[in-house]
């Protein structure tokens, strides 16, 4: 069976002297469970695993339960040490003060349990981690699958990875096109929104989320101004509800509205959105085109390659710590600036539906980026850009 890189960080870490709260996080349906799992079959601690999918928010004793169910198991097992597994813990009110004071329990009395905690993304991690469980807990990253990741379990090539994406639940189905839009819709798409992000984070106006969500999947690669977005969602909002709404699909790991590039940083976050997807079977079930008609429009296909890499970097830019934006003047366009360090690198992606840009020649006397190049046609292939390593080029500025 394959396994992410991730596995072998856990697997580490669960065999060391107890010392932190492991948490795993990352989106929907990227195998956070499927990991865990796998982990627990290769490894010979007795554990536990609760999930709280369907325990109602306010039972927060539920975690104080489950925490007492093991606790009693490893005393029947006489066990040195022992794991409990919670997944989507964050969906309990007021989890993260009820693992608190079960974690500081446990280590005042020495007790040796262990915990690995299952969350979606950034929501989970700013809503109980950052503040109550400050010091105790390392945070694993799990964001979506890599081409590299597609190709070695599914077989995907470079061109079925740009239009399908990296869920790899929907892999098996891609031969039949309405199963597979169905499945991304109503596996992925609906329980990460009705699930994961309406049941973590106030939201006033769901109506208005699912529409600014699948507005902004279908605009994957274009700039478009919050001001114009209201104007083609039926849902009564304002600018300050729908920039709010946006940064919350960004935590959850699904849509991103990235600010233009600028020295000034008051500019940057005042900018037009350009908004891009975290994985493009999101750009493609809304688009309504089959991968066919899609490969075979050059100008339609450029935006699925520009969103397969902003993709690609959306989903290091929190583990790598850069910061993502892109560049406009007059007509002059960079795709992706990449912040690092207090340096900057210039990625333009040139494809079918590009013409002749002067973008990059002019951001790189503008700003004097300590790296610049072009990805596709003439210079660095798609492909092998996907399956590099894009740390080691961060390090090299």
């Amino acid at each position: 069976m394959f396994k992410r890189p991730q596995f072998s960080i856990l697997q580490s870490r669960i065999e060391e002297p107890r010392r932190f709260i492991q948490v795993l996080a990352g989106p929907r349906q990227v195998g956070k469970s499927t990991l865990v799992k796998q982990v627990l079959q290769e490894s010979s601690m007795p554990y536990l695993f609760f999930t709280a999918d369907n325990v109602k928010p306010e039972n927060t004793a539920w975690i104080n339960e489950s925490w007492a169910a093991a606790r009693s198991r490893m005393q029947m097992l006489q066990a040195p040490e022992f794991l409990l597994v919670i997944d989507e813990v964050h969906k309990i009110d007021q989890w993260s003060e009820a693992v608190k004071k079960e974690w500081d329990a446990d280590s005042f009395n020495d007790v040796p349990l262990k915990v690995v905690l299952l969350g979606s993304s950034r929501l989970l991690l700013k809503d109980g981690l950052t503040e109550t469980l400050a010091g105790r807990f390392e945070l694993i990253r799990m964001a979506h699958w890599s081409l590299a990741e597609m190709r070695e379990a599914f077989g995907f090539d470079v061109n079925q990875y740009i239009y399908y994406g990296g869920y790899p639940g929907g892999a098996p189905l891609i031969k039949d096109h309405r199963r597979w839009r169905h499945y991304i819709l109503d596996s992925i798409v609906a329980p990460a929104i009705e699930r994961d992000v309406l049941s973590t984070k106030t939201v006033y106006k769901p109506v208005l989320m699912r529409q600014l969500f699948d507005l902004g999947c279908a605009y994957s690669g274009k700039e478009l101004s919050l001001n114009k977005m209201l104007g083609q969602l039926q849902d009564a909002g304002n600018v300050t509800t729908l920039a709010n709404y946006l940064n919350t699909l960004d935590e959850a790991m699904l849509l991103c509205g990235m600010q233009k590039y600028a020295k000034d940083t008051a500019r940057k976050y005042n900018s037009v959105p350009k908004l891009m997807v975290y994985n493009t079977a999101l750009l493609s079930v809304q688009s309504g085109m089959k991968f066919e008609v899609a490969f075979t429009n050059p100008r339609e296909w450029g935006r699925w390659v520009e969103s397969t890499v902003g993709a690609f970097l959306l989903n290091q830019a929190d583990e790598l710590g850069f910061k993502m934006y892109y560049w406009r003047e007059r007509d002059d366009e960079v795709d992706f600036i990449l912040e690092y360090n207090r340096k900057c690198m210039a990625i333009e992606v040139k494809s079918g539906r590009k013409t002749n840009n002067k973008g990059l020649s002019l951001f790189k006397e503008k700003f004097q980026p300590k790296l610049s190049f072009v990805v596709g046609s003439g210079g660095i292939p798609v492909e092998d850009f996907l399956t590099g390593n894009l740390e080691r080029l961060l390090e090299s500025m």
